[in-house]
Formats: structure tokens, sequence, C-alpha cells
């Protein structure tokens, strides 16, 4: 009896281990230039890199043609990890158009990459409300709205204020707002990523994993803590690389294969 519930103590614990792995994709404004070449051939290699799904910033005309546009995941294996798209496309009858292509994708995340927000605490009070109400209208699809930072929403409003335009935003949206932490554009603008994560627990449902003075895994980010906040009070589904000041494609298998050596694949 003893060796079976030895047994079923492992097995339990290989399914918590296996339940911790978060899948990776790629942002593929990281090989923007390629997709422009070649659309279907860059889809390829970035399957054969090793990445499960793809996080789209423009889609080349595909979005005209979703249902081939879909096939054209399903037979990489890819899925589609997110998007990211601007605000007005989540408003107004836009939004209808951009829930209907996402559905076809198979896509739940809709992340807004900048354009919002302002100077002020009031300008970030007033950006919050409205992915409120585009959260509320989003639920009847089971989508989420989100938003993806650069490095201004760190920097205080002042030199008399203690808040960033992330700590106004995050703490007056919704749960239903995704956090999408960019890694290294946060630590550029002075974000403590491991205290970010910890302020907003269950947030991080995609993170942006991009290195901080150097590609992931050989810069100066904590990864080690960054992953383990994500894979427990983090619930992040997806690690979604994003590199953009390197060669593109020979980059993106550079981090597949960093990544391999932390365990993250």
């Amino acid at each position: 009896a003893g060796a079976a519930a030895a047994a079923a103590g492992r097995a339990l614990a290989a399914e918590a281990e296996a339940a911790r792995k978060v899948p990776i994709g790629l942002q593929l404004y990281s090989v923007r230039d390629a997709c422009a070449k070649d659309f279907p051939g860059t889809i390829a290699a970035v399957a054969k890199a090793g990445y499960k799904g793809v996080d789209f910033a423009g889609y080349y005309g595909w979005d005209k043609k979703p249902a081939e546009f879909r096939k054209l995941l399903d037979d990489n294996g890819l899925k589609c990890c997110g998007c990211h798209t601007g605000v007005g496309t989540l408003q107004g009858d836009n939004l209808k158009k951009t829930v209907d292509l996402h559905k076809a994708l198979g896509n739940k995340f809709l992340i807004v990459p900048g354009g919002i927000g302002g100077k002020t605490k009031e300008d970030w009070l007033k950006a919050a409300k409205t992915f409120n109400e585009i959260a509320e209208k989003l639920k009847a699809d089971d989508m989420l709205c989100g938003y993806h930072n650069h490095s201004h929403e760190f920097h205080k409003f002042g030199p008399d204020s203690p808040e960033t335009p992330w700590d106004v935003f995050f703490g007056n949206t919704v749960p239903e707002v995704v956090m999408q932490l960019d890694i290294g554009n946060g630590m550029g603008g002075g974000c403590d990523p491991v205290a970010t994560l910890k302020k907003f627990p269950g947030r991080a449902r995609t993170v942006h994993v991009k290195g901080f003075q150097g590609i992931v895994g050989e810069d100066k980010a904590p990864w080690p803590e960054i992953f383990a906040l994500c894979e427990t009070t983090g619930k992040t589904d997806w690690y979604i690389v994003e590199e953009d000041k390197y060669p593109p494609l020979e980059t993106v298998k550079r981090v597949m294969d960093n990544l391999k050596k932390m365990g993250k694949v």
C-alpha cells in the first residue's frame, strides 16, 4: 500500500509539474520584415523553431480570408496566442469585426500595445474606465482585452507623485483587463518586474518575454523569479517572446535555445 501511495504521489507531482509548463509563443513583430516578404514561409519557420503560438501585430492581408488564415496556423501546429491591436479596433462598430476575426483564429487575447493614457493621472483613470467598458462587452464572447507597456508607463507622474501610469491603470481596471507585462521594455523604464507581478497577482495572463540589456537568457532580467511568479500567482497562459533589435529569425531561434536551457520547454 505504501508503494502504491508513493507512486500516486509521484504521479500527482509530475502532473503538477506538467501543469506549470507555460507554452511559448512569438510576437511576430520580431520577424515583421520576413512576414512582409513571405508570410506562410515565416509562419512555418517559427513553428520549426519550436514556438507553439503566434501573437500578431498586423495580418499582412490574411485577415481578409480568416478560414485560410486559421488553416495556415493549424497546418503548422500553431495557436494564435494574442494580437496587438489599436484601441479603436475594440470600440464602436469595429469591435464586432475584431471579435469575429479572432473567433475564427481561436484567440481570446486582444491587447492594445500603446496609444492610450497621457501625462496625467486623470488621463490614465479615463483609459482604465474605457478598458473596463471594453472588457464588459467582451465577456459574452469569452475574450479579454489588455494593455502592453513600453517604458514611459513606469515613470512617475512628477517629482511629488509616488504613482506611475501602470499603477493607476491596473489599480483601477477589472481583473479581466490583462496586464501584458513586457519585461525588457518595463525594466528599461525602471520597472521592477518581480514587484509588479507580486502587486497584481493573476493579471499577467500573457507576458512578453523580452531581454533587458541583451537577449533573453543572456541579459540582466531576473528570469527565475519572473517565471516562478508567472507559473503560480501570475496565472500566466502564455510566454510570448519579442526581440526586435537583433537579426530576426536567428535571434528567435537563439532565444528558444536559451529557454530550453532554462527548463521552459
